[in-house]
């Protein structure tokens, strides 16, 4: 990117375009800043999982993690410590993770401890097969890797080239292959090919399937593993699984992240199994199946353009709850549902339509481009359902369910959950790190793990679904905190969706993690209710979304960490921590104390507010070169209610960030010391070769061979003093100040509306 030449009007309107949904206009500007200060991100993991009761050497790659010096789980039965070489120091990257005879199967989180705090995680996954990576070049048949029948392989895609592998196996056995890719956080989209031993394709899946082959003959046979659109690479890694099933045992995929939306299912205190499930042919009114209410039915998409009919009996003014379940366990699929009242006559029958049900739309109103201006790059929302039914007539109705675009959908494993029920009034909350709304510019999407630099504030959006018929307040809490760091949600108010939850470090919080418990706390029907707060996350970071599809999951786990050695660029916090008093009707003057710990590309910050009752409230400016400033809050205008709230400011600085400004001390101190070093040897040399000189015949030999010894200690010095003044010249462009724009969010206020004398 080039410089960003604009005067400092533009770059004040650029950053009054950050977190709102302005559009401006910049065609003759050029936007060089970086969005979001430096985070670390784990990226790789290989191996990418392991067997329970193992252990296995594991190497990472990521952004940000050169100092890594820890590397965690989110199950504390997988432990890891750093690989040490020969001479007993630690490895680069490189680490001994032990998994526990006692560790759940599934996904578990990895992620590793930095100078800034907590990376982003990398899926790993425990199972229960023999595990091996691919270390050699396997693109042609004469080098295809074996693999042993029940066994794992991980490996990398190779680039513009087919991964090849041989197994043998023996006549009428039931041989399952499964590739996992997008569920570990990959990039691939794999097709995977069962051959046999010249090569010749036998069975194909090109849509992230199962291959389930029955062997012909005994012999070998090849597996073809290759990238869609023949990418590789080491955001393209794969986890290749080949196993034996009995005929008719039901296939068990690799396990899987889960998508963000799957945070609402399923309902609380639902059975693990369904309690019916769906007997076909039930595909029309003269072979529907029948139930009674309520009814909790497991059923399949299947064959292509199923649709499933179930009739029931049901009385006028009862109000029932419908919900479906099935892109929520991460299916291509699309639920739609039509109930219908039937009234027969003889043979002939009159259909009244009654509800149609279809998606579960988002809470609040999603990015339409895959990062943020118009909204956040999470939808929380389903295509499945969740409706009120009410019925109108007594007598015999009839539910039609169908995936809309299952025509061509030929896949048994394309299945639903079908639970009608009394109102069960509930709700499911997820959350994700605030995103900047840029209009122009940056359209980065990337993950933002919980590494607060001291004195930062950190902002997470926190959606609702909201289930049966519930409605109230949704308080938010985060217990579980590290040392100087404290959490204020800003609660999802009645009727609404969204809240937040604000995360602050103390400036002299020390360097730690946590493992954070986060929920949404609710009064249904007179008594608490507790739920926890899903996280959500992207697998990868994304410097354009416009040429790549983000991919958003939930995370495990919140872990919650402070850097200790970083600070953020600017804090803003209220003289006192006590609540701030104000008459309804009346204004409010809140000052505002300015911490800066950098220096900024602009002169004012446009501030705006977050929180319940005072969310409408005008944008105002703030200077980035005051100590102090104030915000005046009209509660007139605003028609804020009698009451205690909790707000903060937020908007968008550009700050001219120095990366890790102490290492050039580090490295002078390093370069003095190698310099003093280099002078002693250079002494010590001329010392020696003047002895030498000097020397008698018979002294001759064994002074020129401590003139040798030295002069080799002399030049490994200058070496060192050339690596030395290289270490500065590094530190010196890194830690350079360039131009990072970032959210910055001041710590909560507490406000209490006093009702007006006499009322």
């Amino acid at each position: 990117m080039t410089d960003l030449a604009c005067c400092s009007r533009c770059r004040s309107m650029l950053l009054a375009a950050l977190l709102c949904g302005v559009s401006l206009s910049f065609e003759s500007v050029s936007f060089a800043q970086s969005v979001g200060l430096p985070a670390p991100r784990l990226l790789t993991t290989i191996p990418m999982g392991a067997k329970v009761g193992t252990q296995v050497e594991v190497t990472i790659s990521g952004e940000h993690i050169e100092d890594a010096d820890e590397l965690t789980f989110s199950d504390r039965r997988i432990t890891a410590a750093r690989k040490l070489n020969a001479a007993g120091q630690p490895e680069s990257n490189k680490y001994v993770v032990t998994i526990a005879a006692d560790c759940p199967v599934g996904i578990h989180e990895a992620r590793v401890m930095t100078r800034l705090g907590i990376s982003s995680s990398r899926a790993f996954s425990v199972g229960t097969l023999d595990e091996a990576v691919r270390t050699n070049a396997n693109t042609t048949l004469a080098t295809a890797m074996e693999l042993k029948i029940n066994s794992i392989c991980n490996a990398t895609m190779t680039q513009r080239a087919v991964d090849h592998y041989v197994f043998e196996a023996k006549k009428g056995q039931r041989i399952i292959v499964d590739c996992a890719t997008r569920g570990i956080d990959s990039k691939l989209a794999a097709v995977v090919i069962i051959a046999d031993a010249a090569g010749r394709d036998l069975l194909v899946e090109r849509r992230g399937g199962v291959l389930d082959f029955t062997v012909p003959a005994d012999g070998k046979y090849v597996i073809k593993v290759h990238e869609l659109t023949f990418k590789g690479g080491q955001a393209y890694y794969y986890r290749l699984a080949v196993s034996e099933l009995p005929v008719g045992a039901p296939i068990v995929r690799l396990p899987s992240t889960q998508p963000v939306n799957s945070f609402s299912w399923p309902p609380q205190g639902l059975k693990e199994q369904a309690e019916f499930a769906e007997s076909e042919p039930n595909n029309d009114r003269t072979k529907s199946q029948k139930i009674s209410l309520p009814c909790d039915i497991a059923g399949s998409f299947f064959p292509a353009a199923d649709v499933d009919v179930f009739e029931f009996e049901a009385k006028k003014g009862d109000v029932w709850w419908v919900e479906v379940a099935s892109e929520r366990f991460g299916l291509p699929t699309d639920p739609s549902i039509l109930v219908q009242h039937v009234a027969r006559t003889g043979d002939t029958e009159k259909l009244t339509d009654v509800a149609e049900f279809s998606d579960i739309p988002s809470p609040v109103k999603v990015s339409s481009n895959g990062y943020a201006y118009d909204g956040p790059p999470y939808n929380a929302g389903s295509a499945d359902i969740l409706g009120k039914l009410e019925i109108k007539e007594d007598g015999l109705h009839r539910l039609q369910i169908t995936d809309l675009f299952g025509g061509t959908r030929n896949d048994p494993k394309n299945v639903y959950r079908l639970v009608i029920r009394k109102a069960a009034p509930d709700f499911a909350v997820v959350a994700w790190a605030l995103h900047m709304e840029l209009r122009n510019g940056d359209r980065n999407a990337v993950s933002k793990p919980l590494a607060l630099r001291g004195g930062a504030t950190m902002a997470l959006e926190v959606v609702a679904i909201r289930r049966d018929g519930f409605d109230g307040d949704i308080d938010l809490a985060m217990e579980g905190l590290p040392e100087g760091v404290t959490a204020s949600g800003l609660k999802i108010p009645a009727g609404q969706s969204r809240g937040l939850m604000l995360v602050t470090a103390n400036q002299n919080a020390p360097r730690a993690v946590g493992s954070a418990m986060f929920f949404g706390r609710a009064t249904i029907d007179g008594a608490v209710v507790t739920r926890p707060c899903r996280l959500a996350s992207f697998a990868w970071p994304i410097t354009d979304s416009w040429g790549e599809i983000p991919s958003p999951r939930l995370m495990a786990d919140v872990p919650v960490s402070v850097s200790g050695l970083e600070f953020t660029p600017l804090s803003l916090a209220t003289p006192t921590k006590e609540a701030l008093t104000v008459i309804a009707g009346e204004k409010l003057t809140i000052p505002l104390n300015h911490t800066r710990r950098s220096e900024f590309s602009g002169a004012t910050l446009q501030l705006r507010t977050m929180g319940a009752g005072f969310d409408r409230a005008p944008q105002f400016d703030v200077s980035l070169t005051a100590d102090q400033s104030q915000a005046v809050l009209d509660t007139a205008v605003l028609k804020t209610a009698p009451g205690d709230y909790l707000i903060a400011f937020y908007g968008g600085a550009v700050a001219k960030y120095r990366h890790q400004p102490e290492a050039i001390a580090a490295a002078e101190e390093a370069h003095k010391k190698a310099m003093q070093e280099l002078l002693a040897n250079d002494a010590e040399v001329k010392k020696l070769t003047d002895a030498a000189k000097a020397a008698t015949t018979e002294a001759k030999p064994e002074a020129d061979k401590a003139v040798e010894v030295a002069a080799a200690k002399q030049k490994a010095a200058a070496t060192a003093v050339a690596a030395a003044t290289e270490k500065i010249k590094q530190a010196t462009a890194a830690a350079a100040p360039r131009d990072i724009v970032d959210i910055v969010v001041s710590e909560p206020i507490k406000i209490r509306v006093n009702p007006p004398a006499g009322k």
